[in-house]
C-alpha cells in the first residue's frame, strides 16, 4: 500500500463513481494509515469530496487541512479530537458517538462555531469517557449495551462478539451517568 497505489486507487473509483467519493483513513481497523501528503494529492483528484480522518492524529489533520485542495471535506473520524480537530480546520465529524450522544456531538460544534469554545471543551472533557467507553473500552458490546440503557434498541451482539457481563455494564452505566447521559437510578 504505497501512496501511489492508494492514490491510483481512488483515481479509478472516483471515475467510476456516479457520486462524490470520501476517503477514509482508519488505520486502527485497515493497518493502512494513509499520510497527510498522500490524502493531499487525492484531494486534487476529480469528484473526490473529502476525508474522514479517524486517525486521532491532529498534526496529521492540520497538515491534511493545509495541503488539501480547496474545497476539500476534512472531517474528524473520532469524537476524542472532534473539538481540536474543529480548530484545526475541520469542517465536521462522523462520530461513533453520536449513536449514544447525538446532540452533544452537535453542541460541540455548535458551541465551537459560535465562539463558545469553553463550552464546547467542557462538553468535549464530558463525552471522553463515554467515546472511549463505547468505542475502545467496550467495543460494539459497549455500543450496543448504551443504546439499550439510553432507550433505544442496541441488541444482542453478533457471534464471536459477546455481550457485556454484569460488572461491565455497571460499569458502562457510571460512564453514562457521569457524562450526563443518564440519571442516577
Amino acid at each position: 500500500m504505497t501512496p501511489e497505489s492508494l492514490v491510483r486507487h481512488y483515481r479509478a473509483v472516483a471515475e467510476e463513481s456516479p457520486i462524490p467519493v470520501l476517503l477514509y483513513n482508519v488505520p486502527k481497523f485497515t493497518g493502512v494509515d494513509m499520510d497527510a501528503a498522500t490524502i493531499a494529492r487525492a484531494s486534487q483528484l476529480s469528484n473526490v469530496a473529502g476525508v474522514k480522518d479517524s486517525s486521532g492524529n491532529i498534526a496529521k489533520l492540520t497538515d491534511i487541512v493545509r495541503l488539501a485542495a480547496p474545497g476539500f471535506q476534512v472531517l474528524v473520524g473520532t469524537a476524542s479530537v472532534f473539538f481540536a480537530g474543529l480548530a484545526m480546520g475541520a469542517v465536521g465529524g462522523v462520530l461513533a458517538l453520536v449513536n449514544v450522544a447525538p446532540q452533544q456531538a452537535v453542541d460541540i460544534q455548535r458551541f465551537y462555531q459560535a465562539g463558545r469554545w469553553d463550552d464546547a471543551v467542557e462538553l468535549q472533557r464530558r463525552m471522553m469517557p463515554v467515546n472511549a467507553a463505547v468505542t475502545a473500552r467496550f467495543g460494539v458490546a459497549g455500543l450496543k449495551a448504551a443504546l439499550d440503557m439510553l432507550g433505544y434498541y442496541g441488541g444482542p451482539v453478533r457471534s464471536p462478539l459477546m455481550d457485556l457481563g454484569e460488572s461491565e455494564r455497571q460499569t458502562l452505566r457510571q460512564v453514562l451517568v457521569e457524562g450526563g447521559l443518564l440519571s442516577v437510578a
